[in-house]
């Protein structure tokens, strides 16, 4: 049940329940036959490659745009005729740095509030100066953070109205791996107060932290659910091959594989080759026999949600061949 901001947000089983959404610009055909579900105070998080569609499938998820087909809620209001409702609870974090770099970033804020007309702006200032660890850079100018602290006042301003949903395009693109794990720590402290959060990321070790997962591609939806549970229902079997192996001998060795009974794809990962298939016992015959006469040493490892997004794309570009 939504509870959050009760009065302004509708009591639902689901924060988003869409089904059928199909979005055209022009004759792309940009969201195809989206449908899914998103529980209140869920991190979902969408993955896919450049222009396969995440941003558009959020937007329409959320009111932001009308779908040419298809319908559904987002926190309890319907996504086509209420979609005032729904923007009036959201915060949309974009992945361009859009505040006022000549604005300290307790201005910023206080400007923010003035927008959305909040009775008590100071008081809501205050609190996510303080939520959000600014306090002490309060009066520092907005131009002058660095990646790590413009991306936590974009977060403020995304929460100073208390939204019910947050939208995070590609969040931390460009921003270190400390100030990234400190942004998911908060994500995670405020889905545990119950805010929904949509999220595309092109990271695998962020995909991971998130409660469910959606992998899209060309607009279409190819796989969802928790992470361990999308590895899962690919049915995959990955093996490393170790050693003192140079760049070059990856690729030769890569090479060699392409093509071979039982192997499906390769992934270099530091100086190890990922090998993957579908059938164990073929893939690990024709291991064996390749690198008989070679300094190297294959492992069983897990298949790892890289694996499994590595083949996703490269099955989904195969099967756009065919229609063709």
């Amino acid at each position: 049940m939504i509870t959050r901001q009760e009065g302004r947000v509708r009591s639902s089983e689901f924060a988003i329940d869409v089904r059928g959404l199909n979005k055209y610009f022009g004759d792309k055909h940009v969201v195809d036959d989206l449908s899914l579900q998103v529980r209140p105070g869920e991190i979902f998080g969408f993955l896919g490659p450049n222009g396969s569609g995440k941003t558009t499938s959020i937007r329409l998820m959320c009111g932001l745009l009308t779908p040419d087909s298809g319908g559904g809620t987002c926190l309890g209001y319907d996504i086509i005729t209420e979609s005032d409702a729904i923007k009036r609870n959201v915060g949309y974090m974009t992945q361009r740095f859009s505040f006022w770099e000549d604005l300290s970033i307790r201005e910023n804020l206080d400007f923010i509030a003035r927008v959305y007309q909040m009775p008590d702006r100071k008081t809501a200032v205050e609190n996510s100066l303080t939520n959000l660890g600014l306090k002490e850079r309060a009066n520092q100018l907005a131009g002058t953070l660095s990646g790590g602290w413009k991306q936590r006042l974009a977060l403020a301003a995304c929460m100073l109205h208390r939204p019910a949903l947050l939208l995070l395009d590609e969040p931390t693109a460009g921003v270190d791996p400390a100030a990234r794990r400190d942004f998911w720590e908060e994500l995670h402290r405020l889905a545990a107060q119950g805010v929904s959060v949509l999220v595309s990321t092109h990271y695998m070790d962020e995909a991971e932290r998130c409660h469910k997962l959606a992998y899209i591609s060309h607009g279409a939806l190819l796989a969802q659910g928790a992470a361990q549970e999308i590895v899962a229902a690919q049915g995959l079997f990955t093996w490393a091959i170790k050693g003192e192996i140079a760049d070059e001998n990856l690729a030769r060795l890569s090479a060699m594989l392409a093509g071979k009974p039982g192997v499906l794809q390769t992934a270099a990962f530091g100086n190890a080759l990922h090998v993957t298939g579908r059938d164990p016992v073929m893939l690990e015959k024709t291991l064996r026999e390749t690198i008989a006469d070679l300094p190297y040493e294959m492992v069983r490892t897990e298949t790892g949600l890289e694996e499994v997004f590595i083949h996703l794309m490269r099955t989904s570009a195969e099967a756009r061949k065919v229609k063709r």
